[in-house]
């Protein structure tokens, strides 16, 4: 399907012209006819049309793209409205429902539409994120977050973009339940909350942008995200069967590392991948590897710790997990010190320093009784044995620094085999304590 989006904005901008050589000729519409004749089309919608359940899925996701904009989406369910107003013998005269060309049009933009987002759309390239906060409207492009100059009129248009990706998607946000999310199958995602959850209504729609990008591309024009020389160094790290962790900002380029990383690992290999929303692909990418993805969620039965739990009884050689949280972080550590060599896993930490004891605190938090110390230098000889920063400079997503972690004398000592230097813009590389690290 196409990337390209249709904009019921620009389209009616075009017939303009047209509407207003008519003007004399417009009858008043009962909105209150027009909004229950929209109510309808609406709940017409919902029901999945289809007889398998995959044709079913497949509508669904015609709709929920048909809301973010896609080209052929769209087309296809205003033919839908079309044909089922057609159906009803309601009236289609053009000039009755200004500023629309027909009443198909003016029921689309009202339950489909997405307002002034459709215009944000096409007026950025390279998107990776629209942020709503309230009336205003941000962009993430590369990795470079910055205010439009486009806004909502009234927080009603908002709620009713909420409300058309939730019900089309079977879910709800009201005073009970004040945050969804929805998830499309090219990797987009849509986060909404409302009033009472957050202080003014938001959406927040990421879009898919982990490419298929080789390892080798990254030390390239465009990406420059590492010299080449650490290119052979992390396909080392990665045969050796080292442990890694990746900290980072959000939008630094850790999933994308991750991937190209996961490239780099032998094809007969059985990889276990964890992450909380599908977004590295890899079955996508990789259709005959033998990877087994889990996409977890929050409530018990589906959380990562027991994706964890179910991935140690399928025979993993390695477990990629998209990131450490409070609740699954003793299981990880259980499993890079039980045999799976060559694991790679994502935390939330300010500095590479950190890393050990951030993910002691979290096994901690558990309230089992622990040596300290002991877990400590079980995290640091078995999980985080390699340590990888990204961050974002001017626009670019670079390799801010590469540590070996090692436990001396009761303590952990970290050696610096690569550092970016912002001032001289270019990396400070220690080859010879790669070289000695890796020969340990």
């Amino acid at each position: 399907m196409s990337n390209q989006r249709f904009s019921t904005l620009s389209f009616l901008a075009e017939q303009k012209k047209t509407v207003n050589k008519h003007k004399d000729k417009l009858a008043p519409v009962s909105s209150n006819s027009f909004e229950q004749l929209c109510d309808d089309l609406r709940q017409y919608l919902v029901k999945p049309q289809g007889y398998s359940s995959d044709e079913k899925s497949k509508y669904t996701e015609l709709l929920t793209q048909a809301v973010l904009g896609f080209s052929e989406a769209r087309r296809y369910i205003l033919t839908i409205i079309e044909d089922r107003l057609a159906k009803l013998h309601i009236d289609l005269d053009p000039h009755l429902y200004p500023p629309y060309p027909t009443l198909a049009e003016a029921i689309f933009s009202e339950i489909i539409g997405l307002n002034v987002i459709e215009i944000v759309m096409k007026e950025y390239d390279q998107l990776e994120e629209i942020q709503v906060v309230g009336l205003h409207i941000f962009v993430v492009v590369q990795g470079q977050v910055q205010k439009t100059n486009f806004q909502f009129q009234h927080i009603k248009e908002v709620e009713r973009i909420q409300q058309n990706l939730v019900l089309y998607n079977n879910d709800i946000i009201n005073l009970d339940k004040r945050y969804a999310e929805v998830m499309l199958q090219n990797g987009a995602r849509v986060t909404l909350t409302g009033y009472g959850f957050t202080s003014v209504p938001t959406l927040t729609i990421r879009f898919y942008t982990v490419k298929h990008i080789a390892l080798d591309e990254l030390a390239e024009q465009p990406y420059q995200m590492m010299p080449p020389v650490v290119v052979d160094w992390l396909k080392m790290i990665v045969q050796r069967r080292f442990n890694i962790v990746i900290i980072g900002q959000t939008n630094s380029g850790k999933t994308n590392l991750l991937k190209a990383l996961i490239e780099q690992m032998p094809q007969e290999e059985r990889i276990v991948t964890i992450e909380n929303r599908l977004e590295m692909m890899l079955k996508r990418d990789y259709p005959q590897r033998n990877i087994i993805e889990y996409e977890v969620s929050y409530d018990d039965r589906h959380d990562a710790n027991q994706a964890l739990k179910l991935a140690l009884r399928q025979s993993p050689e390695r477990i990629i997990h998209a990131e450490i949280r409070d609740e699954d972080a003793n299981i990880y550590v259980r499993a890079c010190t039980r045999g799976h060599r060559g694991s790679m896993t994502t935390v939330h930490a300010n500095h590479l320093d950190d890393v050990p004891d951030v993910i002691v605190d979290m096994c901690m938090l558990d309230k089992r009784t622990m040596d300290t110390e002991r877990l400590l230098k079980r995290v640091t000889l078995y999980v985080s044995q390699i340590g990888i920063q990204l961050a974002m400079y001017k626009g670019r997503r670079v390799i801010q620094r590469i540590v070996g972690y090692e436990w001396k004398d009761g303590r952990v000592m970290l050696h610096d085999m690569l550092s970016f230097n912002e001032y001289e813009q270019k990396w400070i590389i220690h080859e010879h304590i790669f070289q000695a690290y890796l020969n340990k």
